[in-house]
């Protein structure tokens, strides 16, 4: 897991940088919901966020300071906001998603002003938190890149043993069909189990 590298030349004040980093790490660690992981219980997304910032620097070592800060904050507090909260349809989905977006952005945006960021890097994070210029915007797809490699390395696993295999591999199609080439060349390096083997197989046929 990641030990907060500031990665040469990201941060404009490391001390300041580091702070963000771990303001948003005590948000994190207050989700009830735990999840083993390296010898330990985890809050969950304390270790997701860890996991999509390590992703981030796996795949551009020189992220910046915005991309980075991003990447720590992209489901920042997100058990405050349960799915449940919302009917299970597909309008009930997408309000769902657009709701936590707009939380995640804008607790973001308040830790970052307390620790002393200015607003334009405020609002250069809050734009990737709610990928308001994907595809257009490098840093975008990058940040989109990794989620779905977390997607694919820690949580296909579990969500293919109570899903049906055509939900699943619609699910990795639009996962497969947000990534860049670099994305996709991580994720097939990734050693996936037989049956995930199998799905991913059934979802990239024909693609």
């Amino acid at each position: 897991m990641s030990g907060d590298p500031v990665v040469s030349g990201a941060a404009s004040d490391p001390e300041r940088f580091v702070r963000a980093l771990n303001r948003f790490d005590e948000e994190n660690s207050k989700d009830p919901n735990l999840e083993f992981a390296d010898g330990k219980q985890w809050p969950r997304e304390l270790l997701y966020a860890h996991r999509l910032y390590d992703w981030v620097l796996h795949l551009e070592p020189h992220a910046s300071e915005v991309l980075l800060l991003a990447a720590r904050s992209q489901h920042l507090c997100r058990w405050m906001i349960p799915r449940s909260n919302y009917e299970i349809t597909r309008a009930g989905y997408l309000k769902c998603r657009n709701e936590l977006k707009a939380f995640h952005a804008r607790k973001a945006g308040d830790i970052l002003r307390d620790v002393g960021y200015p607003d334009e890097l405020i609002q250069a994070v809050q734009a990737l938190n709610l990928k308001k210029n994907f595809p257009r915007d490098p840093e975008s797809q990058i940040l989109e890149d990794a989620l779905c490699l977390v997607f694919l390395q820690f949580q296909f696993a579990d969500l293919a043993k109570k899903t049906s295999d055509e939900q699943m591999t619609n699910a990795l199609k639009k996962s497969w069909n947000k990534m860049t080439p670099a994305g996709r060349e991580a994720a097939l390096k990734l050693p996936f189990p037989e049956n995930e083997q199998r799905l991913l197989k059934l979802a990239l046929e024909g693609t």
